[in-house]
């Protein structure tokens, strides 16, 4: 298994409503990045990722899991873009602001923290432990 992080602005999809989805889930359309989509490429089904509210709230505020592998964006015609399916697993505990992990050492080379803008990016299974520790949970 390996483990992501999918960013979303709250406002415009937020935890609640990737909740809401249920076990059917929910494509994570709309990715225009091809650095992203790539990652989106090298996910099976069943890894986890967090669930990142960026803007304000800047925090991991939930575990998600691939439950469909990379497949075409239906938001679009565009044959290059694709996307994969995730469900919500559980909420964390306590939410982990990008402040906490940029002050953790053991963080200093997660992608969040150089570079924070990427929608859809790899997380070790270090940093994985850390930040679930962190959370309050073991996912």
């Amino acid at each position: 298994m390996r483990y992501w992080l999918f960013k979303s602005e709250p406002n415009t999809w937020g935890w609640d409503d990737q909740v809401a989805k249920g076990d059917m889930g929910e494509e994570w359309d709309g990715v225009r990045n091809y650095q992203a989509r790539n990652f989106m490429r090298e996910m099976e089904i069943g890894d986890r990722g967090f669930f990142y509210h960026s803007m304000k709230e800047k925090s991991v505020v939930g575990v998600v899991e691939v439950i469909a592998a990379a497949h075409p964006d239906s938001t679009t015609d565009d044959p290059r873009w694709e996307c994969v399916d995730i469900k919500a697993v559980m909420p964390v505990k306590t939410p982990v602001t990008l402040d906490q992990i940029k002050a953790d050492p053991r963080l200093a080379d997660m992608v969040l923290v150089k570079n924070s803008r990427l929608s859809v990016q790899p997380v070790t299974e270090e940093e994985w432990k850390i930040i679930c520790a962190a959370a309050g949970i073991s996912a």
